[in-house]
């Protein structure tokens, strides 16, 4: 079982002033959110590949990711809204041998110069390097945070001052929509056509539609009459 100390996370806050200069600080993940603001906020946890970033097998430089297709505008929406854009990934390549645990850095500096070309600001990325069948040692263990257990959506509700009650999980896969419903949140599911062993709060086909469904949602500042 791994420590949430092992929880690979980058985290961004923005102090009161630096949030009226639009310039955030990057801290280390002992501190939290909570330090800055009582009040709990909701979040949105983004799984990386084939929901954010379109989808490759293992990717490992800073190239191979790119943003899916009108992922921007609902995102800044959503921002604008005050809820925390975080990521969430399984990166099991790291524990298979297929990618260095330091590439995962350059790649997730990569996202956020993406993101930040529609204004749109990540609060955290949070991503397991584990699996129990992987080839390098360190790596190879049953773990709290491998998706679909909520270790790292409960990890970054502790350091971000996040409700869970009050967000969502957005993935393409049932471990996406499994890690949410434990972790207790609403889930929207992304893919070319649902998934009949999973029932996510809602479905599209793509990622910028789920998005938008939220930030209407959001809108309309009433969760039951949410699709």
């Amino acid at each position: 079982m791994c420590l949430y100390g092992e929880l690979k996370r980058e985290l961004t806050v923005m102090t009161p002033r630096q949030e009226h200069a639009q310039a955030p600080a990057t801290i280390r993940p002992t501190v939290s959110f909570q330090e800055t603001s009582a009040l709990r906020r909701p979040a949105v946890f983004l799984d990386r590949d084939g929901t954010l970033t379109e989808p490759r097998h293992y990717p490992s430089r800073p190239e191979e990711l790119v943003l899916r297709a009108g992922v921007g505008p609902p995102l800044l929406a959503l921002q604008h809204y005050g809820f925390a854009l975080i990521v969430v990934t399984n990166q099991s390549g790291v524990a298979r041998g297929l990618v260095d645990e330091a590439a995962i850095a350059p790649m997730h500096r990569r996202l956020r110069e993406l993101l930040a070309r529609h204004r749109v600001r990540l609060d955290g990325i949070y991503h397991c390097p584990h699996h129990p069948d992987g080839v390098v040692p360190q790596f190879s263990v049953a773990c709290s945070c491998r998706k679909p257990a909520p270790g790292m959506l409960h990890q970054a509700a502790g350091d971000l001052g996040c409700d869970l009650s009050a967000s969502w999980m957005v993935g393409d896969s049932v471990c996406d929509i499994d890690a949410g419903h434990r972790a207790g949140t609403r889930t929207a599911l992304v893919g070319p056509q649902p998934l009949a062993s999973v029932v996510p709060t809602l479905y599209r086909t793509t990622t910028a539609q789920a998005l938008t469904a939220i930030a209407a949602c959001e809108a309309r500042s009433s969760a039951a009459r949410c699709p």
